[in-house]
């Protein structure tokens, strides 16, 4: 496919702002993306299911739409539900296709410069991309890149993308596209838009999830199954590792334009990041969540009187530990769920009410009872301490922890924004100490094999894992060509951001 239509112009609209985080003790996933071809109202849409999508990036958001002649872009700090209202922003956004994306940065903080999607003009016309993931070689093509003229305008990975497409062969836009894509490393889910094409890829490891739904008369694309449900869209199937599909008003293309390697998706979209009422890899992720509390409850055994969920994430896992083991299960720790990320503790004497701002344990419920906490991870474990200090100050005669992950040991570059090994405390720590530290009466981790079990594989193959499982294990799967040259840099997936801001 090559295109007809002359260089296309945008116009761009920001607003600036700051994010003050509230500190969690959790990782957090660095993007969803969101895409929908031909549809009436297609950036209303689009911002419906980054809503549904909030969850996997919260300080960042932005929509490009097309509308036939021009690209029109929107882009904000803060959430979608704050800003994209139909009067202020939709409204702005004409056209029967969009791509939209929900971004949480990093150390370098929020900058408006490097919320997606991005843009360029290019010879061909205009190429819009939106990105989950993280290219693992993207400064190294980045100081290339500058080294043979190209400029950026941000710092993030995914603008080295649109550099390669704009330096690649003269050729079928398909094609450049695949081109400067096997030129990077790492993961990348993406929803792209061009003057004519609406186009969905997959690394070939497929790390990092997309899929595939229908609208109406429309294809949709997106990181999870709940932004179709917002909509009312049908989920189809998902995007394979390694494919790409090229969608116009009237056809969708499916090509495999990349060497075939053997999945290696996310284990951890299954016990933390995404929705629990998503479907991902043909699989529930709610039910995979209760089977890895089933499993959990089968390997870590305790007498107790009650499974008590860290909520939310905990919840799913502590209904299947609680089905499995007998144990009555219990809401023992409310959250408050009016406590968000921008939260500003007023006054330093207050401070040391630290997970009370999110939490609150039921006293009537936890008094005098052996508890089980169950949780999806321990990152450092200030969160577990705090937690575990609630329930015994509410009365509690025994507290047990259980967690639905193996040891977090290992950062993640895959677009995951965690901590470098040695502020992991399993990584530090043996599962004895760690107990000790959190000042449970006993610990527990489901196995790596009874994870792989609880999403529906019989085992961890010894030497060939089925999923990306790299945070436990410390085998990533793919060259981590910028970590290896930049021993200082923790996390790449923002590249210089550190540096530039």
């Amino acid at each position: 496919m090559t295109f007809e239509a002359g260089p296309s112009h945008l116009t761009q609209i920001t607003s600036g702002g700051s994010v003050d985080e509230l500190a969690e003790d959790k990782f957090f996933d660095e993007c969803g993306v969101f895409g929908i071809c031909p549809a009436s109202d297609a950036a209303a849409l689009t911002a419906l299911g980054l809503h549904a999508l909030q969850h996997r990036g919260q300080e960042g958001a932005g929509i490009v739409a097309y509308d036939g002649e021009n690209f029109n872009a929107e882009k904000r700090i803060g959430l979608v539900g704050d800003h994209f209202t139909k009067q202020s922003v939709i409204d702005r956004l004409p056209g029967d296709r969009a791509i939209g994306h929900v971004r949480y940065s990093t150390a370098g903080g929020a900058n408006i410069r490097n919320v997606q999607p991005m843009f360029a003009d290019l010879s061909t016309g205009g190429l819009a991309v939106a990105h989950n993931g993280n290219l693992t070689n993207a400064e190294s093509l980045r100081a290339e890149l500058v080294a043979n003229g190209a400029i950026f305008q941000s710092t993030s990975d995914t603008e080295v993308i649109l550099h390669l497409v704009s330096q690649s062969e003269p050729g079928p836009f398909k094609d450049r596209f695949a081109a400067a894509l096997r030129r990077v490393e790492g993961a990348y889910s993406l929803v792209a838009l061009t003057n004519k094409k609406m186009i969905g890829v997959r690394d070939p490891l497929g790390v990092r999830p997309l899929v595939l739904g229908r609208y109406e008369g429309a294809w949709v694309l997106a990181s999870e199954s709940c932004a179709f449900d917002i909509i009312g869209a049908t989920y189809e199937r998902d995007i394979e590792p390694g494919e790409m599909v090229i969608i116009s008003e009237d056809r969708i293309e499916s090509i495999r334009p990349f060497v075939d390697m053997a999945s290696r998706f996310c284990i951890f979209e299954y016990v933390y990041f995404a929705r629990p009422d998503s479907v991902i890899e043909g699989r529930s992720v709610y039910e995979s969540r209760k089977q890895i509390g089933r499993e959990l409850a089968m390997e870590c055994p305790v007498d107790a009187d009650l499974v008590v969920p860290v909520p939310d994430s905990g919840v799913p896992a502590a209904i299947g530990f609680a089905e499995a083991s007998g144990i009555p299960f219990e809401l023992g720790i409310i959250r408050n769920h009016y406590v968000g990320r921008t939260f500003i503790e007023p006054e330093d004497r207050i401070r040391h009410l630290g997970v009370k701002l999110k939490h609150n344990a039921a006293r009537a419920q936890l008094a005098g009872k052996k508890v089980v906490l169950v949780d999806d991870s321990i990152v450092r474990g200030t969160t577990s301490l705090k937690i575990v200090k609630l329930v015994r100050e509410a009365g509690a005669k025994e507290v047990h922890m259980r967690i639905a992950a193996p040891p977090t040991m290992h950062p993640c570059y895959y677009g995951v924004d965690t901590p470098e090994s040695e502020e992991l405390m399993a990584f530090k720590h043996s599962v004895e100490e760690i107990a000790k530290i959190i000042q449970v009466d006993s610990l527990g981790y489901i196995s790596m094999d009874g994870l792989y079990r609880a999403v529906g594989e019989t085992a961890r193959n010894n030497g060939a894992p089925q999923f990306c499982d790299a945070c436990f294990t410390g085998e990533y799967p793919t060259q981590l060509t910028d970590r290896s040259q930049n021993k200082k840099s923790p996390q790449l997936s923002l590249l210089v951001e550190r540096a530039a801001e």
